[in-house]
């Protein structure tokens, strides 16, 4: 076993985003009985359950989270943002932004979802675990500086981030998104900043519209530190790896990291209903298992990990059960009754796609104007 943190709080299932909703602007679909929300409480309430069935949640150690002072939140987001989140918590809830709603008591929740993805950064740096794993809510990578987005209110990977950065405790730090939306608004933050390499892999096309091409790439100084990965509709994890294989780990090892942290989206699993990537569980574990070797190698092992989407509420928790096992080198077996073994027959599971491959060369292509990578050997 290795030494790793969990943060989680039962104040997370309290955040309420209401009813999930439809078009522009966004209004309650046309059905007599309400559709309940994506981002629902059972996404983390089930991940909970597993780590506490498996017997994996008494391996781990217990890192409490705490809210984040407004001086945190604010070395991202505007101070008129802010004021904003809080006014529409105080209102009794409402939309802080593009489908960023919150009800009643939303702001305390989004300030504690914040500082629990301090406390598992800090957690990691004091030495207190190797690794830790963020289970908070709401999520936060699609958070602008100036505006909530996609149900985000808080960015919570920037605002650790900087927390690391601001403190002097980290100088290099890896941000590995590989949620199944571009992470626009981690991207913004970190759009001019050197010291952090963000890497984003994502489901081309999908949201925020036009965001997360491979042509964005940073600017001044930084350009080079943003790679954007968008890739085909039906990748697997044979897809995902030799992303990983050909692009991620190589430019992350040029990077020299000393600080991993990982925005978590569990919606590229195969049964996710806003996603259509088709990744298992064995995938994300085989994600995981990249970058917690590359945290070994220039980190000292430092890396966390905090939670962002995911919406199959039967299969994304097995994934974040998958990863946290990877952190702490274990495995509970509860993942094999997720994913028997019809699924590895799944042709996304073990070949590359011709579009995939495609998708890869043409990254390269551009990406290797910034970083040294290796042609990948043709497809026959």
């Amino acid at each position: 076993m290795r030494a790793t943190g969990l943060v989680f709080h039962d104040s997370y299932l309290s955040h309420d985003p209401g009813e999930a909703v439809i078009g522009t602007p966004a209004e309650p679909y046309p059905y007599d009985e309400p559709v309940p929300p994506w981002e629902h409480p059972l996404r983390v309430k089930r991940l909970k359950e597993l780590l506490d069935r498996s017997g994996l949640a008494e391996q781990l150690t217990d890192v409490a989270p705490r809210p984040a002072e407004l001086e945190d939140v604010g070395r991202f987001h505007t101070r008129a943002y802010i004021n904003r989140v809080l006014a529409v918590a105080a209102g009794g809830g409402g939309d802080a932004g593009l489908n960023a709603r919150l009800s009643r008591g939303g702001f305390e929740v989004a300030l504690l979802a914040a500082g629990g993805s301090i406390a598992a950064v800090e957690s990691v740096l004091d030495g207190r675990v190797q690794s830790c794993y963020a289970l908070v809510r709401p999520p936060g990578h699609h958070a602008m500086r100036e505006t909530g987005m996609g149900f985000c209110i808080f960015n919570n990977v920037a605002v650790a981030a900087l927390h690391a950065l601001e403190r002097q405790r980290a100088e290099r730090i890896l941000i590995v998104d590989w949620d199944v939306h571009h992470g626009n608004g981690t991207q913004q933050a970190f759009y001019a900043d050197r010291r952090v390499l963000f890497i984003s892999l994502h489901q081309e096309g999908l949201y925020p519209e036009n965001s997360g091409l491979v042509e964005e790439t940073g600017e001044g100084d930084a350009e080079g530190t943003t790679v954007n990965l968008p890739l085909p509709a039906g990748t697997g994890d044979a897809g995902y790896l030799a992303a990983f294989e050909r692009v991620v780990v190589p430019i992350a090892r040029q990077f020299k990291p000393d600080l991993v942290l990982v925005s978590s989206g569990l919606d590229a699993s195969r049964f996710d209903p806003l996603g259509r990537m088709v990744v298992s569980c064995e995938g994300f574990r085989q994600m995981a298992r990249h970058l917690r070797e590359l945290a070994d190698d220039f980190a000292g092992g430092r890396m966390a990990v905090l939670h962002e989407g995911g919406y199959s509420l039967s299969y994304a928790p097995f994934c974040g059960l998958a990863i946290v096992e990877e952190m702490a080198g274990t495995r509970t077996g509860l993942t094999d009754r997720a994913d028997p073994d019809r699924s590895a027959r799944l042709r996304p599971s073990y070949e590359v796609g011709l579009d995939v491959d495609r998708a890869l060369r043409e990254i390269i292509a551009f990406q290797s104007k910034y970083w040294h990578l290796s042609a990948p050997v043709a497809t026959v």
